[in-house]
């Protein structure tokens, strides 16, 4: 049986109409597409999940990376923080597709038989009902890619190598692709924010897993990729690092953003 997650933000963090949404992401990729030209393509790519208002430039620098890979990736891991509902280790949504204003993506069924061997990996609809963390990927993911399934994991209270066990599970070659959905620091002042979204960039840079909650609402997720990296030899760069006092925001109370891509590359930074 065929069952669809309804977008939940859409109208809310993104367009709900699916002209006005592909508008928007098309400006945002041009936007970024000069500085992304004749660069490898990543394998795993940390991006932000705010209203597009607030984060989309940033998150746009990432999703322009993966434009000269449109027909090789044909997989999606999606990792994202759960927000409402608390839930331990990862879960994967009861649906078979997910709909955005864009259209529906197939979730990918060997992929949920495979998970479900792990312990820390359960299946719980209320987790990804009302979740923005890994919705507002998608309407990227189906502008920037010609065809692909998804695996959405909503990541509770893991360990980083509960969420690396994950993602070497689900490893593949260059098929797959990686996308951790994370914000940085919250509410700090625009100065106060700079300098810890600096120190958090740094720690991910140096493939450290000690990210905290305060320093990233997608601190677990991205603690497991930075694990997962480290064995499979990936590099990190960072490619964007503003805060919503940059896109669309006041000064006083800013939420921190930063794109990152891991390649096999050798990156000085």
């Amino acid at each position: 049986m065929i069952s669809v997650r309804p977008p939940a933000v859409a109208g809310l963090f993104y367009p709900a109409a699916a002209a006005d949404l592909r508008r928007d992401i098309n400006a945002l990729l041009a936007a970024a597409e000069p500085a992304a030209r004749a660069k490898p393509v990543p394998k795993a790519i940390i991006a932000p999940h705010a209203g597009y208002i607030y984060s989309g430039p940033i998150a746009a620098a990432a999703y322009a990376r993966l434009a000269p890979a449109r027909d090789m990736i044909k997989r999606v891991v999606l990792l994202g923080p759960v927000h409402r509902v608390p839930i331990r280790g990862l879960a994967l949504p009861a649906a078979s597709m997910l709909a955005t204003p864009l259209g529906n993506v197939m979730i990918d069924a060997k992929a949920h038989a495979a998970l479900s061997l792990l312990p820390q990996v359960s299946v719980s609809a209320a987790a990804h009902a009302q979740e923005h963390s890994l919705e507002v990927h998608l309407p990227f993911l189906q502008t920037v890619l010609a065809g692909f399934t998804v695996v959405p994991l909503a990541v509770g209270d893991a360990s980083a190598e509960e969420v690396a066990q994950v993602l070497d599970t689900l490893w593949g070659g260059d098929e797959t692709l990686i996308v951790v959905s994370s914000d940085l620091s919250h509410y700090l002042n625009y100065s106060e924010a700079q300098a810890i979204d600096r120190a958090t960039a740094q720690s991910i840079l140096d493939l450290r897993s000690n990210i905290s909650h305060e320093q990233a609402c997608g601190g677990t997720p991205v603690n497991g990729l930075t694990l997962a990296a480290r064995r499979h030899h990936l590099t990190p760069d960072l490619i964007d690092l503003r805060n919503s006092g940059d896109t669309a925001g006041d000064r006083q109370r800013v939420v921190g953003y930063g794109a990152f891509v891991f390649d096999k590359g050798q990156h000085v930074h």
